[in-house]
Formats: C-alpha cells, sequence, structure tokens
C-alpha cells in the first residue's frame, strides 16, 4: 500500500496513476493533512474552441455546462470533472505547446472506466480526423495500469489511463498490449 505521507506530499498524482485509488484510510489521513481539497476545475487556452468543445461534448459524450461568447469561452463536464476552454485572442500567430520546452500543463490524465472503454476510445480516436495519438493502449511502467495519449483538435495533451485498481484479476495479468521505442 502506499503510505498516506506519500499520498498526501508532492507525489500524489503519481501514486494514484500508478496504484489506484487510496484506501479509505489513506484518503482520511491525506485529507487530514491537506489544506486544498481536489481540483475544482482546469481552463484550456485553445486555438479552436468549437472544434475542442466538440470533442469534448462529441467524441467523450461530455456535456456543455455554459460559456461566455464575449470572453470567449464554452464550459464542458462529465459530471465529475469540469474543464473550461477559452480561446486565444488570435489562432493563427498562438504558439502551439511544447512538452518539452514551456513551462505550463504537460497533459491532463482522464482516468476511464475499464479496459474495454479504453480501447473503444482509442478506435473512436483513429477515426477522429483531427486527434493526434501519441501512443496507442499500452503499460504504465510494468503495468498493470494501461494508459495512451492523444493531442485533441487544438493541440491539448490528453492522457487516458485506467489504474490496476479498475481492472478484473483476469486484466491485470494481461500481457503488455503495446511497447514504445
Amino acid at each position: 500500500m502506499i503510505s498516506a505521507k506519500l499520498a498526501s506530499g508532492a507525489f500524489a498524482a503519481l501514486a494514484l496513476t500508478i496504484a489506484g485509488p487510496l484506501s479509505a484510510e489513506e484518503e482520511t489521513s491525506a485529507r487530514q493533512e491537506a489544506e486544498t481539497l481536489g481540483l475544482n476545475h482546469i481552463g484550456f487556452a485553445v486555438s479552436d474552441l468549437e472544434a475542442s468543445a466538440d470533442f469534448f461534448t462529441e467524441t467523450l459524450g461530455w456535456q456543455r455546462a455554459g460559456g461566455d461568447p464575449d470572453y470567449p469561452a464554452i464550459f464542458v463536464t462529465n459530471g465529475e470533472m469540469f474543464v473550461t476552454l477559452w480561446r486565444v485572442t488570435d489562432p493563427a500567430t498562438a504558439t502551439p505547446f511544447d512538452r518539452k520546452s514551456n513551462v505550463g500543463l504537460h497533459h491532463m490524465a482522464i482516468t476511464v472506466r475499464d479496459l474495454t472503454t479504453l480501447h473503444e476510445l482509442h478506435h473512436r480516436f483513429e477515426q477522429h480526423p483531427r486527434v493526434t495519438i501519441e501512443f496507442a493502449p499500452e503499460f504504465l511502467g510494468d503495468g498493470p495500469t494501461t494508459h495512451m495519449m492523444i493531442r485533441e483538435p487544438s493541440g491539448l495533451r490528453l492522457e487516458f489511463i485506467v489504474p490496476r485498481g479498475r481492472m478484473s484479476e483476469d486484466e491485470r495479468a494481461l500481457p503488455n498490449p503495446r511497447s514504445r521505442d
């Protein structure tokens, strides 16, 4: 098990990604130690507001939850997460994000229900004309946690991940689906 000290420290996101959800005891301990709580929402600056909003709503099945045409912004949610999409002032001159050169959000990781859904999403992304797949479903490290990475129409880097805690015993025993170079 992951210690509460690790789970409540700087490595909480990594611990959740690798090991899955915290035990009730670890979660209670982490909450008692933390002054801040969960992520309220995340805001992304995008070059193509409608295409990015459509990616979340049409491709992922999220819902629009408002917006501000004067800003301009569109808000989307899956009922658990809330994302604000803000169009940059001049999409033609916007600087695309480079994860190795720019300070800022490296990627957002979204937990997926199960391995079947992860593979269905991968297939959906393969069919989408403006989604770039960085890598298909594969083990994170030695697994069995499985993830994939894409870029949506505005270039946002999104990871989709199934933690080992969401897998059946049979799924945990599966071999690594792919290896990257």
